[in-house]
């Protein structure tokens, strides 16, 4: 008889925020999978909620807390999507005393809090992403394939992305991930190629940089398109996610994916087999 399968217990940093409840939700649907903690910040009127009900399902009998320690010890896995000073801390609690593999998709963070995840990653398994849909992750892949082959004094990219009218950074984290694969490819350095403004006048566009363009309104999901501009023909590669399910789903994906592997800092790309190691 083939043994039984086991249940990956799961614990949600910054499980008040949206996508946090959505990865709650995505959780205690699936058979397979235990919410087992939902941490907030300490000043959350959601401290003390239950988790099924901030995700919108069944109540499951357990209240949000604020003990990121707590969480870890409960859990097969975490899910971090809290903000970039929490998400610092709980890499360094990790550094400190160890813990399980953890899947990190806060944007915004600093160089220090980036070294924090890194220090992590030497000790378990961290995967980090700007974007958990498995499709921005192919499409980054892709605009970084197209830039290795188009040469940038032939091919001008300008990178186009459409989020809701609430998005508060522009360009968003995965326009700015698709600029810096493409800059690698290209064996530019991004910082020096990344091109966010235009003056009205004398604007006249650099060879080889990277130009972005962020539309805010409404409530679109998330769309980013690389054009490849070149004189006599185009290419466009665009990726459009039409629910935040998505985000939600590959969150966990990873999660399941990070508990195979050995310490070391991973992105979705591991997971769907695009990079070698």
């Amino acid at each position: 008889m083939a043994a039984e399968a086991r249940i990956l217990k799961i614990a949600v940093l910054g499980a008040s925020g949206r996508l946090g409840r959505l990865i709650m939700a995505e959780i205690i649907r699936r058979p397979d999978l235990e919410l087992v903690a939902g941490v907030v910040r300490h000043d959350s009127v959601m401290l003390g909620a239950d988790l099924g009900e901030l995700s919108e399902t069944a109540l499951v009998g357990i209240e949000t807390s604020v003990s990121m320690r707590d969480a870890a010890d409960a859990a097969d896995f975490v899910i971090d999507v809290s903000a970039p000073a929490a998400s610092a801390a709980f890499a360094r609690q990790t550094t400190e005393r160890g813990g399980p593999p953890f899947v990190c998709g806060v944007t915004g963070l600093g160089d220090d809090d980036m070294a924090a995840l890194r220090a992590a990653a030497q000790c378990v398994p961290v995967l980090y992403a700007r974007n958990f849909s498995l499709g921005a992750a192919v499409m980054r892949w892709l605009t970084a394939e197209a830039a290795r082959r188009l040469p940038a004094e032939q091919f001008d990219l300008e990178i186009v992305e459409t989020h809701h009218r609430r998005k508060a950074d522009a360009p968003s984290g995965t326009a700015l991930a698709i600029g810096e694969a493409a800059a690698s490819a290209r064996g530019l350095d991004f910082d020096a190629h990344a091109l966010f403004g235009r003056p009205r006048q004398d604007g006249a566009r650099p060879v080889g940089a990277i130009g972005f363009s962020a539309v805010r309104g409404g409530g679109a999901v998330g769309e980013h398109s690389a054009l490849f501009l070149g004189a006599f023909e185009e290419l466009e590669v665009r990726h459009r996610a039409n629910d935040r399910f998505v985000f939600a789903r590959g969150a966990v994906e990873a999660g399941q994916w990070l508990t195979h592997q050995k310490p070391g800092f991973y992105g979705i790309e591991d997971v769907l087999g695009l990079v070698s190691r």
